[in-house]
């Protein structure tokens, strides 16, 4: 089995995961500090209902790919690409945001999810289904923000569900430690590291993106022969020049190539367009994640201001 492919499903699963974790770890604390503790089933129900969604969300996109796949066996070279574009380019969209958003509200989480159970706690009839609906909403929004993932490549090997499987065990260790045993962890270097390892896998997956969008343009190509040739270069369809070609040195599909392949991008055969996105990628995309950890480490380095005694 080649574990390399579970090690951006487990960096992925853990730091979503952890995520989760701590809301449910706010909420289970407010519960207990306001004795409402009969509530808790509540919370449990909510994680298990987030889990068993995103588990059926995997499986309906599962049997969606099987089906289109199957009825049209002809057009296999076009919409395999095709939809690892597709699902590629959500899971971009979706963890840049979540990367990007969760450091900016890092510092508000506790407060926010104190509120909200304040608010919810306050309309005693309705209170069971809020905090079930928010415990639900926050598990589910990580766990499909890792089925997307999942499917970025089409590719649901052993290797990746074993890295799920590791990356949920740890975000339940984290989170019991946390909350149960009071075990002290650095949550703010914790995200800051995982952080930035995600960034680098998203943009890994911003390379895969338009290759798997130049094999299907060469398949187009090859249907429409001879009437339309959608490429535009000799070396690739759409992505321009050969720009580097170290598979004699360092192949992609063996190590360590293949660790570099999953946590930094690398690739053996790197075309122009592909550098160019991937640059762009981690200027746009990660210049803006580098300034919200430098915003966050500046307003933690300010003195809090003591309130003037009368």
């Amino acid at each position: 089995m080649d574990f390399s492919q579970a090690i951006p499903t487990f960096v992925i699963t853990l730091r979503e995961g952890v995520e989760a974790a701590l809301v449910v770890g706010i909420v289970l604390a407010c519960l207990d500090k306001s004795n409402r503790n009969e509530l808790n089933k509540w919370v449990y129900g909510g994680v298990a209902a987030g889990m068993a969604g995103s588990v059926l969300i995997g499986a309906f996109l599962s049997t969606v790919l099987g089906k289109v796949q199957y009825a049209m066996p002809a057009l296999q070279g076009v919409i395999k690409p095709s939809l690892g574009v597709l699902f590629g380019s959500v899971a971009v969209i979706m963890l840049s945001w979540m990367l990007i958003w969760m450091t900016q509200q890092a510092r508000s989480l506790k407060s926010n999810v104190e509120g909200s159970i304040q608010d919810a706690l306050a309309d005693s009839e309705a209170a069971n289904i809020s905090i079930f609906s928010l415990v639900c909403i926050a598990v589910l929004r990580e766990g499909f923000e890792t089925v997307l993932f999942l499917f970025s490549n089409l590719q649901q090997t052993a290797a990746s569900i074993s890295g799920v499987v590791a990356g949920l065990v740890g975000a339940f260790a984290i989170g019991i430690g946390l909350f149960k045993f009071g075990v002290k962890i650095n949550l703010r270097l914790f995200f800051q590291v995982m952080g930035t390892f995600l960034l680098l896998i998203i943009a890994g997956l911003v390379v895969s993106i338009f290759k798997n969008l130049d094999a299907a343009f060469a398949a187009l190509s090859i249907l429409n022969q001879p009437h339309v040739d959608l490429c535009i270069s000799t070396q690739s369809c759409i992505l321009g020049p050969l720009v580097w070609d170290a598979s004699a040195v360092l192949p992609d599909k063996q190590f360590p190539g293949i660790l570099f392949k999953t946590m930094l991008g690398y690739r053996d055969h790197i075309y122009l367009l592909q550098i160019i996105v991937y640059v762009a990628f981690l200027v746009g995309i990660g210049g803006r994640y580098l300034r919200s950890l430098n915003l966050i480490s500046q307003k933690a380095s300010q003195p809090k201001t003591q309130p003037a005694k009368s």
